[in-house]
């Protein structure tokens, strides 16, 4: 028997016949803007143009100083930072 035409079985396999690279995976291609409905594209320049004005807002709120950060929390039920409760 030649090498050739011998069927391999898991017995005469040798560790450099097996092949153990990762399969490649392949990314689900990525819609581009201009391929969306109309509709889709209104929605998202609309949802940019309120995250640019929730920024502009946020940027004009004076700093505090020595608080505890973040949102207030009797205005938005956050009574917890880094994993500690706080009760006034």
């Amino acid at each position: 028997m030649t090498a050739d035409n011998e069927t391999k079985t898991a017995l005469n396999y040798s560790s450099h016949d097996i092949d153990t690279t990762p399969p490649e995976e392949v990314a689900p291609k990525k819609k581009r803007f201009e391929d969306l409905p109309p509709a889709a594209q209104r929605a998202l320049k609309e949802a940019e143009e309120r995250r640019a004005q929730i920024d502009a807002v946020t940027k004009q709120r004076p700093t505090e100083v020595d608080g505890r950060g973040g949102l207030d929390p009797a205005r938005y039920s956050d009574w917890e930072v880094k994993g500690i409760a706080s009760d006034f």
